[in-house]
């Protein structure tokens, strides 16, 4: 029912920003929480940061003031402004959605990669 495709991934020194895109096809894309998940090598998948349909966010401790999410529902997109970029963040970032009362991320893109070299 639902794509998601992310993009603005590529290389970064240590310190530096870069932002990333989720593009979600459906249409009821204002009513989903939409998530973004980063999986290291060799690590599990590891949760970023979430935002309701209203814009309220939450964020792991590991991105705290660091990351930021932010939501055009207009366009049905969801960004991930990252700052201040660490090697620890290395990984491939990847988006998805929560259908209304479903509690669970449905939906997932291919993922994009961000590495941080140092």
């Amino acid at each position: 029912q639902v794509q998601l495709v992310e993009s603005g991934g590529g290389l970064v020194m240590a310190g530096g920003s870069l932002s990333l895109s989720c593009a979600a096809s459906g249409r009821t894309f204002s009513t989903y929480i939409m998530g973004w998940f980063r999986r290291a090598p060799g690590k599990e998948r590891e949760f970023v940061g979430r935002i309701t349909g209203s814009g309220m966010t939450y964020y792991a401790d590991s991105v705290k003031g660091r990351f930021t999410i932010s939501r055009d529902n207009a366009k049905n997109t969801v960004f991930l402004q990252m700052n201040n970029l660490k090697p620890e963040d290395t990984a491939v970032y990847y988006c998805a959605a929560v259908p209304p009362f479903s509690g669970e991320y449905v939906y997932w893109g291919q993922g994009t990669q961000v590495t941080v070299s140092s």
